[in-house]
This record gives C-alpha cells, structure tokens and sequence, in this order.
C-alpha cells in the first residue's frame, strides 16, 4: 500500500510540475498570456507542496526519484497535449529513468 501511495503522490506531482511548466511554455512561447504563466506558477507551487507527502524523509531522494517520473511524464504530456510522437531512443530512455526511480525509492533499505 506504502507503493501505491507513493506512486499515486509522484503522479500528482508530475501532473502540477509538467503541467505547469507547460502552461508557462504557453504563456511565453504562444503567446497566451499571464493568466496561463499565472496559473503554471501556482501548479509548480502545489508540485512543492505535494512532494512533501511522500513519506521518505530524504529530500534528496524524494527528487532524484521523482525524476525519473517527470522524464516519463513529460514525454506523456507531449503526446497528449502537443501531438509530439516519441521515437524507439524516447521510450527506451523513459524506462531506464522509471527503472532508475524504482531502484533509488523501492529497493530494501536497512534503516
């Protein structure tokens, strides 16, 4: 359950991340305006707020690990927000970064 929780908080906070440096991309690069950059500020923001939720205390590998979900994520987030079509090199470097992240947060740890 511990797992799941966490994976769940790195989606959420990949969703805030991704999404609002997305809506800043928006903002600046076409040209919609500060409501969009507005907003991105304030979803990068709660991405802060929601990675303080995981339950291990290291701030260090709480970010490390999360990297390898927003390397992932942001290829997702091309797909479906901008039509982007990841090549071979993409998928297989997303997944050595998911696997990078399940090692660095789920591998046995004597504490």
């Amino acid at each position: 359950m511990a797992v799941a929780r966490s994976v769940a908080l790195f989606v959420v906070a990949a969703l805030f991340e991704i999404g609002g440096a997305w809506l800043v991309w928006q903002g600046i690069r076409e040209h919609k305006g500060w409501i969009w950059i507005g907003a991105g500020v304030i979803a990068l923001g709660l991405y802060g707020v929601v990675a303080t939720f995981q339950s291990d205390d290291n701030f260090g590998r709480i970010l490390a690990a999360y990297g390898g979900i927003f390397v992932a994520g942001s290829i997702a987030w091309g797909m479906v927000a901008d039509g982007y079509r990841p090549d071979r090199f993409d998928v297989i470097g997303a997944l050595v970064c998911l696997v990078g992240m399940a090692v660095i947060m789920y591998a046995p740890r004597s504490h």
